[in-house]
């Protein structure tokens, strides 16, 4: 099997041969479906989305607007393009509409919590907890989109942190989003790391021209995370200011935890 420097086997080599029993699972900074030609089209988003075929996929600043009578229920409508399941993770709500977080899934749903991180008086922020079936297996999916401030990243992994310590250590457990962290000895970067190992980094942001990794996969246990990957077609890099990634998490407990 051909392996990468990170130690991670090559996406495209090993996805063809993995079961159901894989989660295969992306995220995705949407921009409001905003591109880079300043046009919103939810439309070229879905395209991306197809591409990526993954099963599960969380998703950041999606915008559900209501404006002068006239809809924009980002969410549903790319739910139904892709026909997955759609959980809401807003963390804005507002009279117009309601914007922050969400997730596809093709796996059946468990349950749903969503967690407040939002800092002093910046910019509501949040995480969408989602528990999902996976082949079987419960896995334990957290959506979120850190604050651009130092502080505010600094206060939002330590609550993130405090939420997933008391975890049963053999559910699998996936923390993905943008994390806005500019810096790669940052500490809310090291403190991830350090309860969940070190994830991968490929550049994401800007879509056009990727020069930072703020878009990030955390898996426990760790040596799950099977292969993972920036999503770099040509409709990736107009249709947002981010790119997806994706990664293969392998989920299926041992023997001995499912006796």
């Amino acid at each position: 099997m051909p392996r990468l420097a990170s130690g991670l086997a090559n996406w495209h080599s090993l996805e063809q041969t993995l079961g159901d029993d894989c989660l295969r699972i992306s995220s995705y900074n949407l921009h409001r479906c905003v591109g880079r030609d300043g046009r919103q089209d939810a439309g070229r988003v879905a395209q991306v989305i197809k591409e990526l075929a993954c099963n599960v996929i969380g998703l950041q600043e999606v915008d559900n607007q209501f404006d002068g009578g006239h809809a924009s229920l980002q969410l549903d409508y790319l739910a139904q393009q892709a026909g997955m399941e759609a959980i809401a993770g807003h963390t804005m709500i507002r009279h117009q509409g309601n914007f922050g977080n969400g997730l596809l899934s093709r796996h059946p749903v468990i349950s749903v919590r969503q967690h407040d991180f939002s800092y002093r008086t910046r910019e509501p922020r949040g995480a969408l907890d989602v528990e999902l079936d996976v082949g079987g297996t419960p896995v334990r999916v957290v959506v979120t989109h850190l604050g651009l401030r130092p502080a505010e990243r600094r206060f939002q992994v330590s609550r993130l942190l405090k939420l997933l310590h008391d975890a049963p250590i053999e559910q699998p457990i996936v923390v993905l989003g943008d994390i806005n962290e500019w810096l790669s000895l940052g500490r809310p970067l090291r403190w991830m790391n350090g309860m969940f190992g070190r994830a991968p980094a490929e550049r994401s942001f800007p879509a056009w021209a990727p020069l930072f990794a703020l878009d990030r996969v955390w898996v426990r246990p760790r040596h799950d995370l099977l292969a993972f990957t920036t999503h770099r077609s040509a409709i990736a890099r107009q249709a947002s200011d981010h790119l997806p990634v994706k990664a293969l998490i392998a989920t299926e407990l041992p023997a001995r935890k499912r006796r």
